[in-house]
């Protein structure tokens, strides 16, 4: 998980907003036949906010109006992404809504788009929709209009983000539930984990294997070649509550993979993992070195060391192997014991290198 910066933090605007306060200056601009230089929209957190048009094309039957995005002090994929909207008339009465450029089409169930349907969420949505009836019903227009959204530079950002293995093709998405992109938020990426799980379970997986960041992640589909890619998710520092989504989504087998440092606070029961929130207990891993068979110098050493990383690479060097299948078979307890029980877990400890530590699996119950 990335460092939050110290100080007040600048909020930031999701795509769904911007594509919402373009969608207005395009439509405005498509009636009025002016040209507009702003946007001001109300957010679900009940607060209007006027954002800044970037260009603003008119013809007799279409406008078009673009948004640069801001994410604020947020470090977010989409930043300084320009966000388009293109409105036109239609034959028929009513509001059409699509993604064009840049913009992703959903390819896999799970999701809560439809298959074939532009990646625009169910919130942004009807944003766009209550804003554009509202822009209709202020200047009495009733005919049709079809509104666009495209994100010129789309496909490159997906790239940076979970949008391939979602099934989310061509572009990234348009999102936001709120409005507003709160900095460092762990709401988001609980929603990316949720949005994970249930691609994965729409997709047929009962086996699902959780990692703590990519580096690891790479090391488990080493270790799971058999299992497909919506598989894997990562759960960065929420141990806790990717396991307890993984078993509410029906779950039969959850697999763990990391490394020393996350995992020796999983084997103490803390499931929330980040720097911030706990520390290591080298008085705890001395303990398990003992029970390993470590000597009383190993032991002391071990209560001295700065890092988990290098209690395993003291281990790794004694060839204690018992200890890393120990620290493993605690990690299994302390998961079953978060979730009450009712699915199989296995954990699995790599090096920062890739090297096999050990693994310890525990069956339903605890």
């Amino acid at each position: 998980m990335l460092e939050v910066p110290k100080g007040k933090l600048r909020e930031g605007y999701t795509t769904g907003s911007c594509a919402t306060a373009a969608t207005k200056a395009a439509l405005t601009a498509l009636i009025t036949g002016e040209s507009q230089t702003e946007s001001t929209i109300y957010l679900p957190i009940k607060r209007f906010v006027t954002f800044h048009i970037e260009s603003c094309e008119i013809t007799k039957e279409m406008a078009t109006a673009s948004i640069m995005k801001d994410g604020g002090d947020d470090p977010d994929a989409t930043h300084g992404a320009l966000i388009v909207s293109t409105v036109s008339w239609t034959d028929e009465p009513g509001i059409i809504l699509d993604g064009g450029v840049g913009v992703g089409r959903v390819t896999k169930e799970g999701l809560p788009i439809p298959v074939g349907e532009a990646a625009i969420n169910p919130v942004p949505r009807k944003m766009i929709r209550e804003t554009a009836e509202g822009v209709l019903k202020e200047y009495g227009i009733k005919k049709g209009i079809k509104i666009v959204i495209s994100v010129p530079d789309g496909e490159e950002i997906a790239k940076k983000t979970l949008n391939g293995r979602l099934g989310i093709l061509g572009g990234i998405s348009i999102l936001g539930t709120r409005g507003i992109v709160v900095p460092f938020s762990t709401a988001a990426y609980k929603a990316s984990i949720i949005q994970g799980i249930s691609v994965a379970r729409a997709s047929g997986c009962e086996h699902i294997v959780i990692t703590t960041g990519g580096r690891s992640e790479k090391y488990a589909m080493k270790q799971y070649p058999e299992l497909p890619e919506e598989a894997f998710i990562e759960m960065g520092d929420f141990i806790g509550f990717t396991l307890k989504q993984c078993k509410k989504q029906g779950v039969k087998k959850v697999s763990m993979v990391g490394m020393m440092g996350k995992f020796s606070k999983v084997a103490m029961g803390i499931m929330m993992v980040h720097a911030n929130n706990s520390s290591i207990d080298f008085q705890f891993l001395a303990r398990l070195a003992g029970n390993a068979g470590a000597d009383s110098d190993l032991v002391e050493a071990i209560k001295n060391a700065n890092t988990a990383s290098q209690v395993g690479d003291m281990i790794a060097a004694h060839g204690l192997n018992s200890f890393f299948e120990q620290l493993c078979h605690f990690c299994c307890v302390n998961a079953l014991k978060e979730v009450g029980g009712g699915i199989t877990v296995d954990t699995t400890l790599y090096t920062l290198k890739g090297e096999f530590l050990g693994k310890a699996m525990l069956k339903d119950g605890y």
